[in-house]
């Protein structure tokens, strides 16, 4: 199935939206709760699956919505369609502050693999489904790098990440980062989770005990700041139980923790 053409325009900077333009009987897919607001003549309806196999069975849409429940993700996802007369716009807003990419898959070889959070919305003809990395190493140790989303399609996706988005493009050398800082890879690349060498550097060096590693040809997305990360500053510095921290990261709040047997 061809993807509808859809157009779109990113609005916003470190807290952006897109704003996708649909013509007469065109449809656009999208993560439950996505939608930031939508224009007369638009309705939406929640389906299980994505709408990108026409003749697919009730058992095979069961067994897709299976694999999503099992990731996390939502059972349905929800599909945005044009029944109006004119061109009508829908906008969707990731669920955290960072940067939303746009994606032509016709110019990607028709294929991208994504964290599992990181998908938005495409149009509709995209084929979105779960995949689990293959090596065990990433299964056990990998975090937020075992389960994910592959996207098939020649249309347009988006998916979002936290901070500042930077894209690579390998010829065949190798990068390493943090898995959690891995948005999206394209077709040609390899991904596997390699240890930290040395043990000095594993216990001490706060970068974790394993890394994702990735080699080959092709795109890879980046992002400056995961969710994970952000979640986890804002639990450690929130106020603690019983009470309301005073003079945070000051002498007077360590006295007070002292005095309150913290």
């Amino acid at each position: 199935m061809r993807c509808h053409e859809i157009d779109y325009e990113i609005i916003g900077n470190s807290m952006q939206m897109v704003e996708v333009e649909l013509d007469p009987g065109e449809t656009v897919i999208a993560e439950a709760g996505a939608m930031n607001y939508m224009e007369e003549g638009i309705n939406f309806e929640a389906k299980m699956g994505d709408g990108s196999e026409v003749n697919q069975g009730f058992m095979s849409k069961l067994f897709s919505a299976g694999k999503r429940v099992i990731s996390g993700e939502s059972l349905f996802m929800t599909h945005f369609t044009n029944q109006g007369v004119g061109k009508r716009r829908v906008a969707f807003a990731a669920p955290f502050p960072g940067s939303i990419i746009p994606i032509n898959m016709a110019a990607l070889g028709q294929e991208i693999t994504c964290q599992k959070d990181s998908f938005l919305c495409a149009a509709l003809g995209t084929k979105v489904d779960i995949t689990f990395n293959r090596r065990l190493g990433s299964g056990f140790f990998g975090g937020e790098g075992f389960i994910l989303e592959r996207l098939q399609g020649d249309g347009m996706a988006f998916v979002h990440a936290g901070g500042t988005v930077i894209e690579r493009e390998l010829r065949g050398e190798t990068l390493r980062l943090d898995t959690g800082c891995l948005v999206a890879f394209t077709s040609g690349i390899e991904y596997d989770i390699e240890m930290v060498k040395g043990l000095k550097s594993m216990f001490f060096g706060g970068e974790g005990l394993f890394m994702a590693t990735l080699r080959g040809h092709g795109k890879v997305w980046i992002q400056s700041l995961p969710f994970s990360r952000l979640a986890d500053r804002i639990i450690e510095h929130a106020p603690k139980m019983g009470g309301s921290r005073q003079g945070e990261g000051s002498v007077l709040g360590g006295i007070g923790d002292m005095i309150g047997g913290r």
